[in-house]
């Protein structure tokens, strides 16, 4: 199932890594794992490092693989949620229509 990572690294655990020199390296071994097939950084509205990952999950229990590499590495908060491309929200009609036939006013 494609998910959408978001990672938030806390500005005292990235300002540590980048002193050590060690931030582009530890998340470029994370992101090894993920075999993402999107990745932007950006600053969020805290003001901290963060990162939107586009990849596939295999099953549930791989949130544990995906998340502990950013926990333990930087202290990252994490959301991680179900992700559609337009062309997966278009085939969503016969359950749009179904859930309109049971619940729609």
């Amino acid at each position: 199932m494609r998910m959408l990572l978001r990672v938030a690294i806390p500005t005292e655990a990235g300002n540590a890594a980048v002193k050590a020199g060690t931030l582009g390296s530890t998340i470029e071994g994370i992101l090894a794992g993920l075999k993402p097939e999107a990745v932007y950084f950006f600053l969020d509205d805290n003001g901290q490092r963060t990162g939107s990952i586009v990849f596939d999950m295999k099953n549930a229990s791989d949130m544990v693989a995906i998340a502990e590499p950013w926990f333990l590495a930087f202290g990252a908060k994490i959301s991680l949620r179900p992700a559609m491309t337009p062309q997966d929200l278009a085939s969503t009609g016969p359950a749009m229509s179904e859930a309109v036939k049971h619940y729609g006013k």
